[in-house]
């Protein structure tokens, strides 16, 4: 066998798996958002910078706050989920770096004294880590319906400052009725691999 992973996982974090739009009214504990950290935080990121910060969006107030920077047709699906995550790039995250990285703690001021390195790498290895946390909803039996149609500088504005920049919104909870679209198709090996 090819994969080491079981085949009833792999369905349920890939084949199976698909961006939710509708969820059930059961809600998402802190307990489940602490299983899900505690596997997509060995996400590998360059100097083990971990740039990535979530916002947890429970509130009706906030939920409402949200809902407004959203694109028309992402609202009601914010507006009806159990839960929202706001998914952004901390580009101070080097201050993290002596500690994230301590054999090489200089790395902070070596590689990312000036702003536009910091931005660059906390928008690259954040976004990668944004991929882990969609594999890490799905891990915990959950649903996720991760979104980039809002308007990024309104919710940096209400629930971030300008030292994080927002990459997208995810909607998590268990599907609900017509949760899904027809699943869209994929492009075939040889049209994405090449051998050198």
């Amino acid at each position: 066998m090819a994969l080491a992973l079981d085949p009833a996982a792999q369905d349920l974090l890939f084949r199976e798996a698909r961006t939710a739009n509708t969820f059930t009214d059961e809600p998402v504990t802190d307990e489940q958002v602490q299983a899900i950290y505690d596997l997509i935080k060995y996400a590998p990121t360059a100097f083990n910078q971990s740039p990535l910060r979530i916002v947890l969006v429970r509130s009706a107030e906030a939920r409402e706050r949200l809902v407004q920077h959203m694109a028309e047709g992402n609202q009601p699906k914010t507006a009806s989920a159990p839960l929202v995550a706001i998914l952004a790039a901390d580009n101070e995250f080097h201050e993290e770096l002596p500690a994230l990285f301590p054999h090489f703690p200089q790395a902070k001021d070596v590689f990312f004294a000036e702003r536009s390195a910091r931005e660059q790498a906390a928008a690259l290895n954040a976004s990668l880590q944004a991929g882990y946390f969609i594999l890490g909803v799905r891990a915990a039996g959950l649903a996720a319906g991760p979104m980039t149609g809002f308007d990024p500088a309104g919710v940096q504005k209400e629930f971030l400052d300008e030292d994080h920049t927002p990459l997208m919104v995810v909607n998590i909870g268990k599907p609900g009725e017509d949760a899904w679209f027809p699943r869209g198709p994929r492009l075939d090996y040889d049209q994405v691999i090449t051998t050198v």
